[in-house]
């Protein structure tokens, strides 16, 4: 009975407990519930919030954007004009304007300007109508003295030519100027009598010519030089030849091989040294690689000074070595060591006549050590001082035909 009893009582505690379970689990779901509800109207404020804003921006945006147009209206419509002509007429750089060398007077200095001059087209067809001009390198100290016969030598001849002097930059140009080197100086430096600076001046005026793709040959004059001939001969002797004129010979005595500097060694041998005048006259090919040169020229920065005399050697010795079979090895311009001494000799006013003019321009015998036996033919001669300059212009026009 007692047992019975206490199993009635349990049964009522387990009824009594239930409600209580069921009614404390109501009570979170209805919290549970209203966590929900509050967080889903805050969002709803805060989307509502959120798009009243940006209405708001955009409608004051839109009002400043109003504003601004109105009032700067004018000042706007020319730009958008000036962008919309741009994309319907773009600008095009073409060849022509790619070809175009820059002024005489640029701002380049060596090194800038060898490295621009240094490059040259594969192909070798050109693409446009190209005429070939001679140009003309004068390395002078000041003023060319002899320009008025110049002037008639070049006469009738435009676009067939260019000019490019190289004068000692202290000269300051006080001597009246000849119309056809006006504006033909270009920037220079100091250049002394057997100095390898002397080379570095040939290879400034070649590396200015070279920047015109249209010069095809490169003659190297003095100011004291003279043209033997008319241009229309000199012309087209140079562009029918396939040969440049690098006067290259094998001198033994000590002032040939004798000047000679082991420390070249073996970029240069001995059996390679060579000697030469320095007035040249080359093609366009030859001509950057004489521009280009890092091998052999600083050997001779380095090694031929003094009474080695770099103008006589560097190109002689460069071109023997690179390029033999395109050389003449002979020089066009007609110089006279038969007096002796270290320089060529010079003509004075009396020296200057018919005859003379005559004998340079029918040929002289070759030195023995170049062409036993054979005659030198020469377009130019030199040392001609200022003194002959009236007498030249008496006799020359006529001998040699300039009005042709």
């Amino acid at each position: 009975m007692k047992s019975g009893g206490g199993a009635t009582t349990q049964n009522l505690s387990t009824v009594k407990f239930v409600p209580k379970l069921i009614k404390v689990q109501f009570h979170h779901l209805i919290n549970v519930l209203s966590y929900f509800l509050f967080f889903g109207v805050g969002i709803t404020l805060g989307m509502i919030l959120t798009f009243y804003l940006k209405d708001f921006s955009f409608s004051l945006q839109l009002a400043q954007f109003s504003f601004s147009t109105s009032s700067n209206q004018n000042m706007i419509m020319p730009s958008v004009t000036a962008a919309q002509t741009n994309l319907s007429h773009p600008h095009h750089i073409g060849l022509q304007k790619f070809l175009k060398p820059p002024e005489i007077l640029h701002d380049m200095d060596d090194d800038e300007l060898l490295w621009r001059a240094s490059m040259a087209p594969k192909i070798s067809e050109y693409p446009f109508r190209r005429v070939p001009k001679v140009a003309f390198l004068f390395l002078t100290k000041g003023p060319v003295y002899l320009a008025p016969l110049w002037e008639l030598f070049f006469k009738g001849h435009r676009g067939f030519y260019t000019i490019y002097v190289h004068s000692d930059p202290s000269y300051n140009g006080s001597y009246p100027e000849s119309p056809v080197f006006q504006g033909r100086r270009i920037p220079s430096q100091e250049v002394e009598w057997g100095n390898v600076n002397m080379i570095e001046a040939e290879r400034r005026l070649l590396a200015n010519a070279v920047l015109d793709i249209s010069n095809e040959r490169f003659v190297l004059l003095s100011e004291s030089c003279i043209p033997l001939h008319n241009f229309h001969t000199i012309y087209n002797h140079l562009m029918n030849s396939n040969k440049s004129f690098v006067e290259v010979y094998d001198d033994p005595s000590s002032v040939g091989r004798g000047r000679y500097s082991p420390h070249m060694y073996p970029k240069v041998s001995l059996s390679q040294w060579r000697k030469g005048s320095q007035w040249f006259e080359m093609n366009r090919e030859l001509a950057i690689e004489v521009v280009a040169d890092k091998k052999y020229f600083p050997l001779f920065q380095k090694h031929c000074r003094g009474s080695c005399y770099a103008d006589e050697h560097y190109l002689p010795t460069f071109v023997h070595m690179k390029f033999p079979a395109k050389n003449s090895n002979k020089t066009l311009t007609w110089y006279d060591f038969s007096r002796g001494g270290p320089h060529p000799a010079k003509f004075i006013r009396t020296d200057v006549t018919v005859d003379l003019l005559k004998s340079l321009r029918n040929g002289t015998k070759c030195l023995d050590y170049l062409m036993t036996g054979n005659t030198c033919h020469h377009l130019f001669a030199r040392k001609f001082t200022p003194g002959t300059l009236e007498r030249l212009l008496w006799f020359a026009p006529k001998l040699m035909q300039f009005n042709r």
